[in-house]
């Protein structure tokens, strides 16, 4: 049973209908589930339908470019496994602690990219797209301009090559991941106390919705994708009352243009007047 689940995990990326099926689901799961029990009222500029398919241009364009890096992926994971390169080579670990490790630093590597994309003022540029959404739902977590993607798919790359993750490792963190953001950007109420006790491990949504504050300093806090350890250990961790929270930027890009697409993929090429 145990073989055959690390089987069905090492061949998952050969498979790109069932990660499709599992991305869908989750979003189809969240969808549903935000709209019975709403944290907001949120103010479409026309519909809930129009604003999913302004962030779905930009998911798919998302899962074309990571669909072109699992290539370097794949061969970058198994070039780890015949030079046995990376942590768990180095630690002789087992199976389970090979999954831990490889799905900890991938998970690393999203909170990493993620501050140095609001620490470097180039690429903040890419990453105020994801941030200019007035309307965080279900839908928003895929919403990243292409030069974002690609960053992340770069440090996702450099864990793995310090890791030393096999591919069964970083298939069971994709999955999780996409689980996750779907999670975590919906816009779902959770009693306060289960929102509170899941942040002790896991980024609740909550959580996220800090950061999708529209003020600095809580925009540049909760950096965190899957597990909570990485904010709450390098103290990035921030906590706001839902109440207080308001979605967009205070400076940069208007609101009212948060849904132009065209506008959203040339203003990183600009630079940001303060």
């Amino acid at each position: 049973m145990w073989n055959q689940i690390l089987e069905h995990f090492q061949t998952l990326e050969q498979r790109p209908l069932e990660r499709m099926a599992i991305l869908v689901g989750g979003l189809l799961f969240f969808w549903i589930i935000e709209g019975a029990i709403p944290l907001f009222s949120l103010n479409y500029k026309k519909s809930k339908l129009q604003h999913a398919g302004v962030n779905f241009v930009f998911t798919v364009i998302h899962l074309i470019i990571h669909t072109f890096l699992a290539i370097f992926i794949i061969k970058l994971s198994d070039w780890c496994l015949h030079t046995e390169f990376g942590l768990v080579y180095w630690t002789n670990a087992n199976v389970v602690f090979t999954i831990i490790i490889g799905v900890m630093a991938l998970d690393f590597s999203s909170w990493l990219v993620h501050l140095v994309m609001h620490k470097v003022p180039l690429l903040w540029r890419f990453h105020l797209v994801h941030h200019s959404d007035t309307n965080v739902d279900v839908t928003t977590g895929l919403r990243h301009h292409p030069g974002d993607s690609l960053l992340r798919g770069l440090f996702f790359l450099l864990l793995i090559f310090i890791s030393g993750a096999p591919m069964y490792s970083v298939m069971i963190y994709q999955t999780l991941v996409v689980l996750a953001t779907a999670f975590t950007h919906a816009n779902i109420s959770l009693p306060t106390k289960l929102d509170k006790a899941l942040s002790w491990f896991l980024i609740s949504p909550n959580m996220h919705k800090v950061h999708h504050h529209w003020k600095q300093p809580y925009t540049d806090t909760n950096y965190g994708a899957v597990f909570s350890i990485w904010d709450r250990l390098l103290g990035t961790f921030s906590t706001l009352d839902t109440k207080d929270i308001k979605y967009g930027l205070d400076r940069y890009y208007p609101a009212d243009k948060d849904e132009d697409v065209l506008k959203l993929m040339a203003k990183p090429f600009k630079k940001l007047e303060e």
